[in-house]
């Protein structure tokens, strides 16, 4: 089998066959984009955002093709989720094939196949070779709500513990566990009560080694909430949101080793760094950790919605008969699609492609650090690579900047995305179908616009 990369040259591992190009046949937006964000803002509720200001009708490899016939090149993946690639043929295939079947029954209704075999297969990927169980579900946020209510319902606790710079979702339990007010939180209380905050490692701003962060987050956990209190910690084992924080080494171990020592559920939330994203199936295996239980969405699917709650069968199991499930959780389409999906992250070279992407990225944006002083940090496992910008006399967060070169980027047919609790982070989350022509293409246009800025 040739490697991943070879293939790319040749043919994208993923969705339609589209020229493989970053073409700008008109500026960003071009006036058929421009009509559909005229009526976007009158017919859509102002709060839902957008990042690239096209009318998207095509993806594919690693472009995104709008209605002028800008051909733009993705370096967000529709935010960690398209990681097969866009349409890619083994997810279309399947999906195709049960839409004529059937599209809903509800699972709770009238189970069928597709459902319990995505759980055996999560059950199976998933960190750890204890007995686990699954449950499925819509999106993140609704994972992660479960995944609360199952470390409650099992512990027989209440208290939950989330850490700085975390993302977890935008529903009100979520919100209450996120840690970023603009724009997530903002004006949307009161939250979900009994959630507290613990500090996180983060190597770049306070040099703390992962023993003395750990020791530093217990602290604060033993003392202002108390471990016989405590369902649940819950942590994504790298930020998402919130920086594409690495936590220093030892960091998430020692969490785990307290919370088997005080009967403490401990969650990993991968919903962004799960399925190869990371060049691990999930994050977790990075840092030699077995959560509890774990949370996965995004790329779980190749672009539909499914979300899953995994975990060791007897916390999965303490939830009563009907406590857990919802009307459209699993649905047969969705299930379908990541069946395929989990076909292709195991059996078509993802790790290995995740792997040569990081060494593109870290290589490109370590050139950039080394050259210009504003690039502060580059930091990273897979395709999920992140660079933090700061004003070089301070070190503070350039959010400015950040922005600037972001939207000059997308201007020039580069999608990129920004994130990070202070706005001074760009992330790199490119499709595992990119080629590494139009992933240094993209880098070349980063590097111009940080230039220029």
């Amino acid at each position: 089998m040739s490697s991943a990369a070879d293939t790319l040259t040749e043919t994208p591992l993923g969705g339609p066959t589209l020229p493989q190009e970053r073409r700008l046949v008109t500026s960003i937006p071009g006036p058929r984009s421009q009509e559909l964000l005229d009526r976007k803002a009158d017919a859509v509720a102002a709060g839902v955002g957008h990042t690239a200001p096209v009318h998207a009708v095509a993806a594919g490899g690693g472009v995104i093709v709008d209605a002028d016939g800008n051909s733009l090149i993705d370096l967000g993946s529709g935010i960690a989720v398209t990681t097969i690639g866009n349409a890619h043929p083994k997810v279309v295939a399947a999906v195709q094939a049960q839409v004529a079947q059937f599209t809903h029954t509800c699972f709770m209704i009238a189970p069928y196949d597709s459902y319990v075999s995505v759980a055996e297969a999560l059950n199976r990927i998933t960190p750890g070779d204890h007995a686990k169980k699954s449950a499925l579900f819509n999106s993140g946020a609704e994972a992660v709500e479960n995944a609360v209510k199952i470390a409650r319902k099992y512990t027989g606790k209440q208290a939950v513990v989330a850490f700085d710079h975390g993302y977890h979702g935008r529903t009100n339990l979520t919100m209450a566990l996120t840690a970023k007010s603009m724009p997530y939180k903002s004006g949307f209380g009161p939250f979900a009560s009994e959630i507290y905050r613990a500090p996180l490692s983060y190597p770049y701003r306070d040099g703390l080694d992962g023993g003395l962060a750990a020791k530093k987050a217990i602290s604060m956990i033993e003392k202002q909430v108390g471990a016989d209190n405590l369902a649940a910690i819950i942590i994504e084992p790298i930020q998402g949101e919130g920086g594409f924080i690495v936590p220093a080494d030892g960091f998430l171990p020692a969490l785990v080793e307290w919370c088997r020592a005080n009967d403490v559920v401990f969650i990993a939330d991968e919903i962004q760094t799960g399925f190869a994203r990371t060049g691990e199936m999930f994050a977790s295996d990075l840092f030699g950790i077995v959560p509890d239980l774990i949370t996965t969405a995004k790329g779980i699917a190749g672009g539909l919605p499914l979300a899953a709650v995994t975990g060791r069968a007897e916390i999965m199991d303490a939830s009563h008969a009907g406590g857990l499930g919802g009307t459209y959780g699993g649905n047969p389409i969705a299930c379908a699609a990541a069946l395929a999906a989990i076909d292709v992250f195991e059996n078509d070279g993802m790790l290995e492609r995740a792997r040569e992407i990081e060494t593109i990225l870290k290589g490109r944006l370590k050139d950039l650090q080394a050259a210009d002083p504003r690039v502060g940090d580059v930091r990273g496992h897979g395709a999920m690579i992140a660079a933090e910008f700061v004003d070089p006399a301070t070190g503070e967060p350039d959010a400015a900047l950040t922005a600037a070169v972001a939207k000059a980027s997308i201007a020039q047919g580069v999608i990129v995305l920004t994130c990070g609790t202070y706005g001074n982070v760009i992330r790199f989350l490119p499709p595992l179908s990119i080629t590494d022509d139009l992933l240094h293409e993209g880098m070349d246009v980063v590097a111009a616009a940080l230039a220029a800025a």
